[in-house]
């Protein structure tokens, strides 16, 4: 019997798999002889992953985002067996897990987590200078180098995928925004848009690898428009039908600006906003929905190392769904273990598709919630909650208080006691941290600075702003560590702090190279 014969004398309802049945379904898709490839030549040869979910949709009559979990689990679990078998013919890879005590194959999910997380030292290590973690080498072609810049630790990365399965992840990927999430909100018969105003600086390629994304949704017409002005915003949202546009977070916010001088026609049909990593500010919400009557806004959650993480499917919901098949998304403790569903933890990814450049459980330094997975009729994916970057930390002494947190409860007793909400009056905020001089100062933006100022001065009083921060920072523990800090120890830790409020694109808030704000900044 050949191989294809094997896979459809199994091919029944998706519905009915048992357990056992969806593993026997996953041995079959992915046989024992491409389970343990023996040789480089030999994991070249390997049907790409694409394929294997394409058949499973075949022999399942289902698309594959709408399989049981029981399916999608057993498929996945498959292809990291067959990716740690890929990485041991990698000495690099080799010496590495066996430091783990990782010398084969992990058998069920448990055993996978007790592999060790790949973090950008891992990253540099790997896939930069010679790199030695490639399965493939690179003399042998068909790659591409994707770089960036350092967001957050301000030296650049780079890694290594192959361009036929780049290729494959696109095509999933859009073919998922289309039915799952873009569907809803570009209704009608007219010609459909969807933009990017992403764009690729000395290397840094998000542009390229979600514009590869955009450009297959299918259904629309993709414009790959880098950063626009005013009068090039306006041409493009001429075009008659409706509109979607993806950037990142600054430039979605800076929107509002631009559609000034619109026609009220051009502004109806912006029906979807995009904003990648991070959160947008309330503020920006409010001045976005105001220029644009019919905009939802949605996050798409990404990195250069993974083009498409999460994706918010309804305005309605801030959940972040993962895109089935594309990449194992774990939310996971400082032991690399799974939370549980409710629990907070850190963001870790392994590439499905990558077969001659696989780096396993990558973290990316950001933090998620766990949340409940879709499991109603149609899709089926895991969904997981932004809770902010890993370095979005407030260091006081021995003490690590969750910045975005303190922000929350600053914001919620501001507004009580001054009646300032800084959602709605500042641009972007940002906490400095002068750990020398035992200081931490809150940075907001907005238009009205010295109005602003006096209204807190007066209602807070000379102690009022350090009052504040003393109760809030307590709420900014987790569940489990809120008996290590109250009021009193907070002020025994010798800080003072401060808000300020500074104009809009004041230099004294730090931004990237690409025009991010970090919620937090260490200085000496």
């Amino acid at each position: 019997m050949n191989r294809q014969s094997m896979v459809s004398s199994l091919s029944v309802p998706q519905a009915r798999l048992a357990p056992g049945d969806a593993v026997e379904l996953a041995s079959r898709l992915i046989p024992d002889w491409e389970l343990k490839p023996d040789s480089v030549d030999a994991v070249e040869k390997l049907p790409s992953f694409a394929s294997k979910m394409r058949e499973c949709e075949r022999v399942c009559n289902a698309p594959y985002s709408e399989l049981s979990h029981n399916v999608q689990d057993a498929l996945v679990l498959r292809r990291l067996q067959q990716m740690l078998n890929t990485v041991m013919l990698n000495p690099l890879w080799r010496s590495r897990l066996a430091g783990a005590g990782v010398t084969r194959a992990p058998e069920t999910y448990d055993a996978w987590q007790r592999i060790p997380l790949s973090g950008k030292d891992t990253q540099r290590d790997f896939f930069m200078d010679s790199r030695p973690g490639m399965v493939v080498p690179l003399g042998r072609g068909g790659f591409e180098i994707v770089a960036s810049g350092g967001t957050s630790g301000g030296s650049p990365l780079e890694t290594v995928y192959s361009l036929s399965e780049l290729r494959d992840t696109y095509e999933v990927a859009g073919r998922f925004m289309g039915t799952y999430q873009l569907s809803e909100y570009l209704p009608g018969t007219d010609p459909k848009w969807l933009c990017t105003t992403l764009a690729d600086y000395q290397m840094w390629s998000s542009g390229t690898m979600v514009g590869g994304v955009l450009a297959n949704v299918p259904g629309v017409n993709y414009i790959g428009a880098g950063p626009v002005t005013a009068p090039v915003l306006e041409h493009m949202f001429s075009y008659p039908g409706p509109k979607a546009l993806m950037g990142i977070t600054a430039g979605i916010a800076i929107l509002s600006d631009l559609g000034a001088g619109m026609s009220r026609e051009a502004k109806d049909s912006f029906r979807v906003a995009l904003y990648g990593s991070g959160v947008l500010p309330q503020r920006k919400r409010v001045e976005l929905q105001a220029m644009y009557p019919n905009l939802v806004i949605l996050s798409y959650f990404a990195a250069t190392q993974a083009e498409t993480i999460g994706l918010q499917l309804r305005h309605t919901s801030p959940y972040l769904a993962a895109v089935p098949g594309l990449h194992l998304v774990e939310i996971v403790d400082e032991n690399g273990r799974w939370v549980a569903e409710g629990e907070e933890g850190e963001l870790v990814v392994t590439r499905l598709h990558a077969h001659q450049a696989p780096l396993l459980r990558l973290k990316l330094g950001d933090r998620m919630i766990r949340r409940p997975r879709v499991d109603g009729p149609g899709l089926k994916t895991q969904q997981f909650e932004f809770a902010g970057r890993t370095g979005d930390i407030l260091h006081l002494n021995d003490s690590q208080y969750s910045a975005s947190r303190a922000y929350d409860a600053l914001r919620e007793d501001l507004q009580k006691v001054a009646a300032v909400d800084l959602d709605m009056v500042a641009h972007e905020t940002q906490f400095v941290n002068h750990r020398e001089s035992k200081t931490i100062t809150l940075l907001a933006s907005v238009d009205d600075v010295h109005g602003l100022t006096y209204k807190m001065d007066a209602a807070l009083g000379p102690y009022g702003v350090q009052h504040l921060f003393v109760n809030s920072l307590p709420r900014s523990l987790s569940l489990f560590n809120q008996g290590e800090a109250n009021p009193d120890s907070i002020e025994k830790t010798g800080y003072r702090f401060q808000i300020k409020f500074v104009h809009k694109s004041s230099a004294e808030i730090e931004r990237t190279e690409v025009g991010k704000v970090p919620l937090v900044r260490d200085r000496g």
